[in-house]
């Protein structure tokens, strides 16, 4: 006995096809990876902007506050010395942090405007040439600072209790000192390109 053959119901399954598996991941324009970048870097800049400023003013402040008989403990891991906290030694702690923080706040205020251009869909432009040299010339000043700092200390501070860095410490920081003007130029390549493109036009 044959059962009777039910009628089509007109319901497929959707067929899956290269096009349907693709989903575009957006680097530049509205609603890219380069927008979401940019709002990253605008809170880390507001942050910064506010430990920089709280520094700024406790640098100001630590030339009035009275500092008598209070120690400090300088350290490097197990070794450790203790030492009257003085004015000067203050100012130059305060300062140090001060420029330090200053410096990358200025690194971020130049990458906000480079992911400005690349959130418009719009990077290689002439002023972001500038830019990245900018960063990369502070980037420069903050390495060297910090490794003169280090050395300061370790020599006049704390000597025996700290190590100055080596010249093996410096290879990533100059690496990526390399990279950014290396960037720049590819930059101004793009830029160049671009503006030869228009005038053919």
């Amino acid at each position: 006995m044959r059962l009777p053959k039910l009628p089509a119901i007109g319901i497929g399954a959707p067929r899956l096809t290269g096009a349907n598996l693709r989903t575009p991941l957006r680097t530049l324009g509205p609603g890219s990876v380069s927008s979401l970048l940019k709002i990253a870097l605008d809170v880390a800049y507001v942050l910064l902007a506010l430990i920089t400023g709280v520094l700024l003013l406790l640098w100001v402040a630590s030339i009035f506050i009275p500092l008598d008989n209070i120690n400090v403990t300088v350290t490097d891991g197990d070794n450790g010395r203790q030492m009257p906290l003085t004015r000067p030694l203050l100012l130059f702690g305060v300062g140090a942090m001060t420029a330090y923080f200053g410096g990358f706040l200025m690194i971020l205020r130049g990458l906000r405007k480079i992911f400005r251009t690349l959130t418009l869909g719009d990077p290689f432009q002439p002023d972001n040439v500038r830019r990245l040299r900018q960063i990369g010339l502070i980037l420069a000043v903050v390495t060297g600072g910090v490794w003169l700092a280090q050395g300061l200390v370790a020599a006049r501070l704390a000597p025996g209790v700290m190590e100055p860095q080596g010249i093996s410490d410096l290879l990533t920081p100059v690496f990526s000192i390399l990279v950014v003007f290396v960037l720049a130029e590819v930059f101004r390549e793009g830029a160049r390109l671009r503006r030869e493109s228009e005038l053919t036009i």
